[in-house]
Parts: structure tokens; C-alpha cells; sequence
């Protein structure tokens, strides 16, 4: 039996009912399909419609543009469930992309994208990671050269997840002055867009159904009305800007992922003999399992503590950080544990055990590198 956690006023009925809806969805009309996205390398186009038309992929948004009005909570359960399935986080991406559009956009923008973004027609992805750098965005040279009503742009992007499937592409992009001031966020429809190219569907140690692609761009044209914001140059500022939410979208998961771990590893050790008992007898067994469920416990009220506090909006930008490197880290410690509680059987690939082990291991790199992470806390602690 796991620990009952201390409820926030967010944790309401509504919110209970909303999420055994989208369990029982998930456990429906995509789990079954899971085995089969994992040797492909990507979840199909076509899936995100119907998950859409169930309100799942953006309630948060407004109903002017389709969505249900919902607070981010709705969709911070929708990435429990879909982690706790082992289902990559194709719509946080999507997520992320959108809240650009509806925090930056015109209102013109915001018509045109979001309605077909909250309905599945188009899935979004967001470039920002080149070859040549990742946590360092000041570094991006990817080039959008104003050229009268439109941008060219040149470059390439990789480690994009959605990156082969998405119809919506918000890019960071230069358009000015070396370093953050000269960065600007473009929007481009994928879609039969000359000079934009998707590259090599990468292959990943984990994460086997996330679509994660290289990208290039040769002398992509896009109207200039795509820009995102006021003026060029402000796109360092929008990214600051999401970053508690998105950390978040990264934290939840891992206090799915946690809890997920436990639940089978307490089935298995609960099943499985030897020495003339069930390894849930052993001391070891038990100890190390208290202190999973210790993890598990602590992670998921600190999770449950900073959606309140987005919700509230005084979420600010360390705590998420914190809640970002720290609760990834606990995942890959706690899904070590559990494997190895399961032996050799552990290691073996059909054993969801050890897909949550190599899945957990990039949680601590994207979103923000955990050492980037705790970079930022220790210049507050300086300030």
C-alpha cells in the first residue's frame, strides 16, 4: 500500500474524474500500441486527433481557440498518466510550443495556430538544440535574415523531439548581435516547406516511441508575420519567461515514473522466491523498498506543492529548477533500486523496469541540464 498524500485545493473532484478518464483512454487506445511506436521510433500523426477530440492535448487552452479553459493542472495530470504508461512526452513538447504562441502571438497568430493545435491537426515541436550547442542557447547559429516580408532562414537543429512528425515549428533562430539579444522565436508550418528537411530519425538508449530528429534548414522562406513578439531579438526573454511551467512538465513525470517503479517492483519481490521465500522477506528487499517509497512520497508532495504554486502564480524560478534536477535525480536513483531488485530479469528489455531505467536517464539532460540547473539556484543564493 502506498503512502496517501496531503491533498491540495487543486486535487479536486474534477481533477480526479479528468484523470481516470484519461487513464482509462490511454489504457484503451494507446497502450496497446506502444510495442509497436517503440520499433518505428515515433508515435503516429494521426493519434493526436482523436486524444484531442477527448480534450486531453490542451485543456489549458482558452475556448476561443478550442480548449476547455482548464488550469495547467489539467495538463500536468494528462503527462502523469501518459508517463506512468511509459508514453514518451510527445504533447508536453506540444504543450510548451503552444504556450509560446498564446503568451507572444498576435491575436492573429493565435487564431490560425492554436484552434488546429488544441485539435490534433497539427502537432507542434520547438528547435532550439543545434550540433553544436544544447544548455547554451546564447551559442545558437542558426541564421533568420530579414529579406523584405519574409525571413530565409539557414541552419541546422537536432535532438528535436516531435521533430519528424510535427506539422508546427517554433524555432530559435539569430536574426541580429552575437549572443542572447540576437535571438528571436519564428514560427514555420512544416508542411510542404521548401528548404526545410528532416534528417536522421536519431536512435536513443531510451524513449524508444519519441519521435527525435535532425533538422535542417537551406534557404527556408517564411512570411515575416511569423515572428513571435513585438520586435526581434526578444526570444531569450520568451523562453525565460515559460520556464516554470515547463520544468514542471519534466518533475511530474518523474513522480509518475517513481511510483510507477515501486508498484511493480513491490508485485514482483511480493512474487518472486528464493532461498525458500519471497524476496519481499529479505531485509534488504524491505529496507531498500521503505526507502523508494520514502522517495516516492517526499517527490511527489514537493510535485504537488508546485503546481499549487503555479496554479497561484507564485511558482518562482528556482523552486522550479530545483524541482526539475532534483526530482529527475531521485527518479534514476529510486528506478536503480527497483531493477536491481529484479536481477537479471532486470536487464532484459521486455521488462518495463528496464525501459523505465534507460527512459528516466535523459530526464536529467534536456529541459535544461541538472548542472545548468543548479547553476541557477547558486547565482540566486549569491544575489
Amino acid at each position: 500500500m502506498l503512502p496517501q498524500l496531503l491533498r491540495h485545493p487543486w486535487m479536486d473532484e474534477d481533477i480526479d474524474a479528468f484523470r481516470e478518464q484519461v487513464r482509462r483512454y490511454i489504457a484503451g487506445e494507446m497502450s496497446p500500441h506502444l510495442d509497436g511506436w517503440r520499433r518505428q521510433g515515433f508515435i503516429p500523426g494521426e493519434v493526436w486527433a482523436p486524444f484531442g477530440a477527448m480534450g486531453f492535448l490542451l485543456p489549458e487552452m482558452a475556448e476561443a481557440y478550442g480548449g476547455a479553459g482548464a488550469t495547467l493542472a489539467y495538463q500536468l495530470v494528462v503527462q502523469d498518466e501518459l508517463a506512468r504508461a511509459e508514453i514518451p512526452a510527445s504533447t508536453g513538447v506540444h504543450s510548451i510550443a503552444s504556450h509560446y504562441i498564446l503568451a507572444y502571438g498576435t491575436e492573429a497568430q493565435k487564431q490560425r495556430w492554436l484552434p488546429r493545435l488544441v485539435s490534433g491537426e497539427m502537432l507542434a515541436a520547438i528547435a532550439m538544440t543545434e550540433p553544436g550547442c544544447g544548455s547554451d542557447l546564447k551559442a545558437i547559429s542558426t541564421k533568420a535574415r530579414r529579406d523584405g516580408d519574409h525571413y530565409v532562414i539557414d541552419g541546422a537543429k537536432t535532438f528535436i523531439t516531435n521533430g519528424s512528425t510535427c506539422k508546427l515549428l517554433v524555432l530559435v533562430a539569430r536574426t541580429g548581435e552575437p549572443g542572447s539579444r540576437g535571438l528571436s522565436l519564428i514560427v514555420l508550418e512544416t508542411e510542404g516547406l521548401e528548404g526545410f528537411k528532416v534528417g536522421r530519425r536519431l536512435e536513443k538508449i531510451g524513449l524508444h516511441a519519441s519521435d527525435t530528429a535532425e533538422l535542417s534548414f537551406d534557404g527556408v522562406r517564411v512570411p515575416a508575420d511569423q515572428l513571435l513578439g513585438r520586435k526581434e531579438g526578444e526570444a531569450f526573454k520568451q523562453l525565460m519567461g515559460q520556464l516554470p511551467y515547463e520544468r514542471l512538465l519534466i518533475a511530474v513525470p518523474a513522480a509518475a515514473v517513481i511510483e510507477r517503479a515501486l508498484e511493480m517492483t513491490l508485485e514482483h519481490t511480493q512474487q518472486r522466491k528464493a532461498f525458500g521465500q519471497t524476496l519481499f522477506d529479505f531485509q534488504n528487499t524491505r529496507f531498500k523498498l521503505a526507502e523508494v517509497a520514502t522517495t516516492a512520497h517526499i517527490v511527489r508532495s514537493f510535485v504537488n506543492d508546485c503546481i499549487q504554486r503555479l496554479l497561484d502564480g507564485k511558482l518562482d524560478d528556482e523552486a522550479a529548477y530545483m524541482a526539475k534536477w532534483w526530482c529527475t535525480e531521485q527518479q534514476c536513483k529510486a528506478v536503480d533500486e527497483c531493477l536491481q531488485l529484479f536481477g537479471g530479469y532486470g536487464y532484459m528489455a521486455e521488462y518495463p523496469i528496464a525501459r523505465l531505467y534507460t527512459d528516466a536517464r535523459v530526464q536529467k539532460i534536456y529541459g535544461g541540464a541538472n548542472e545548468v540547473m543548479k547553476d541557477l539556484i547558486a547565482r540566486k543564493l549569491e544575489s
